[in-house]
């Protein structure tokens, strides 16, 4: 159900996007009605939430169904807390072909009555409400002039980046997104002298009722989307192997692939952000992994120019490890729920050099026989299928193989490459979950396609 615009992009964007989901082999294939509405599709779906909430459990130390029971009971607590019914339900079920995945439908568009003060977030913090989050301080831009603590305001999404921190009043685009009790005075959320943390606004009528996780068993679920759960799987990490992931931040398919291995082995996470390396451990030291080995580095210069170099740490010799996550660093055109993105078309279309850099370092790290995985979160053909197309060009020794499981679609038209690599290729596509998949469906079999929008592609060095 469409109840916001659609995301707004820049003019050069959004005609840029439109050449990718309009071009010449998809035309072909679909026609130029259903490519067209396809895409309109796309525009809409973006800027609204998926329909399910997507719960990976760490089934390393507890059996999936224990932990499903102990979610159950701690959402209960949770809406009882927020709710005047006496007995609260909570749907939560287990993923019918991923043995650690619990699907939790969203409820929503609710009738949600707009009241009359008003506070301002920005377009990152609006997505993260509409998910299930409360309003942490530093995404508030704007708020009643006298706003208490235990005021009752209406929270609303600035989507095109115009609201000035501070601002009283906002007058841009906006759209609502839920109701909410301010936890700060105004004056404490605008403090100069230190910037406020912690929640802001606590949510107490959001638009999408979606459950809060801020610390619900942290140890045992782990929220992430259904593609990312998925690309774990599909690399196919095995106990005692030794697992290179390049962009590792913030961590969560890195832990994911020590605990499919059992925690057995070890899976070097690398990533260029200090901070962000801090986070990797401190997830891993949650999930209680111990195979998990965290580093600063460039990955783009993650080989070392001497063969014969043993080191635990980065640069690697060529052929240093069994399999390679590459989660390439990309526009991030599939997110959801994106309301608006000021990027220009040079910025989305910055990303290709960088990825095909990183993917020259991963073949040279990787063994023979070994399986290199790359993914995106986003939906152009420059940085997805047509970097297949020229990764199978410039690196003879790589070919595509089968991904299990294969939940999403096949790979778009429009790189050159033939329908049987395009079959092997992954496309979790929403805009085809707006009108594919019927109602009736099973609820998991639901949320495998209203999902974000993402890229795997699975190879094999021979």
């Amino acid at each position: 159900m469409s109840i916001f615009p659609r995301i707004s992009l820049k003019p050069e964007v959004t005609e840029y996007l439109k050449s990718v989901f309009l071009n010449k082999e998809v035309l072909t294939a679909v026609g130029h009605q259903e490519a067209e509405h396809r895409f309109n599709k796309l525009l809409s779906c973006l800027s609204h939430p998926p329909s399910y909430t997507c719960v990976r459990a760490s089934t390393h130390l507890a059996p999936l169904e224990e932990i499903r029971q102990q979610l159950a009971e701690e959402l209960r607590k949770q809406l009882m807390c927020s709710s005047s019914a006496e007995e609260v339900s909570v749907q939560i079920l287990p993923h019918p072909r991923i043995a650690d995945v619990l699907i939790l439908p969203v409820e929503g568009p609710r009738p949600v009555k707009q009241l009359g003060s008003e506070v301002v977030v920005g377009a990152q913090c609006g997505g993260a409400v509409l998910r299930g989050a409360h309003v942490f301080a530093p995404g508030i831009l704007g708020s009643p002039k006298y706003m208490k603590a235990g005021d009752l305001v209406s929270v609303f999404s600035d989507l095109e980046g115009k609201c000035t921190r501070g601002a009283t009043s906002f007058r841009g685009k906006k759209v609502f997104v839920g109701n909410g009790v301010a936890e700060m005075d105004r004056s404490t959320i605008f403090c100069t002298d230190e910037p406020a943390r912690g929640i802001g606004i606590r949510m107490v009528e959001p638009l999408y009722r979606s459950p809060s996780f801020d610390g619900v068993l942290p140890s045992l679920a782990f929220l992430q989307n259904l593609p990312s759960v998925v690309v774990g799987h599909v690399l196919g990490p095995r106990p005692g192997e030794r697992i290179l992931d390049m962009c590792a931040a913030p961590g969560g398919k890195t832990c994911h692939i020590a605990a499919l291995m059992g925690d057995q082995g070890e899976v070097v996470a690398l990533d260029r952000i200090r901070n962000k390396i801090d986070r990797i451990r401190q997830n891993a030291q949650m999930l209680h992994l111990q195979s998990v080995k965290a580093h600063c580095f460039n990955s783009t210069l993650s080989v070392s120019s001497d063969p014969a170099q043993e080191t635990e740490g980065p640069p690697f010799p060529p052929e240093s490890f069994d399999r390679v996550l590459l989660d390439a660093p990309c526009s991030g055109l599939g997110q959801r729920p994106n309301m608006g993105s000021t990027w220009s078309l040079k910025e989305i279309c910055s990303y290709q050099p960088l990825q095909r850099k990183l993917f020259h370092a991963a073949v040279r790290l990787l063994k023979k026989g070994g399986v290199l995985v790359y993914s995106t979160c986003t939906v152009t053909l420059a940085e997805n299928e047509e970097q297949v197309a020229w990764a199978l060009d410039t690196f003879p020794c790589l070919s595509l193989v089968p991904q299990e499981p294969h939940i999403g679609a096949e790979g778009m038209p429009g790189a050159g490459l033939p329908p049987e690599q395009l079959r092997l290729l992954q496309r979790f596509s929403p805009e085809l979950s707006w009108e594919q998949t019927e109602i009736t469906a099973p609820l998991p079999c639901r949320a495998d396609s209203d999902t974000i929008g993402f890229f795997i592609a699975k190879f094999l060095k021979n």
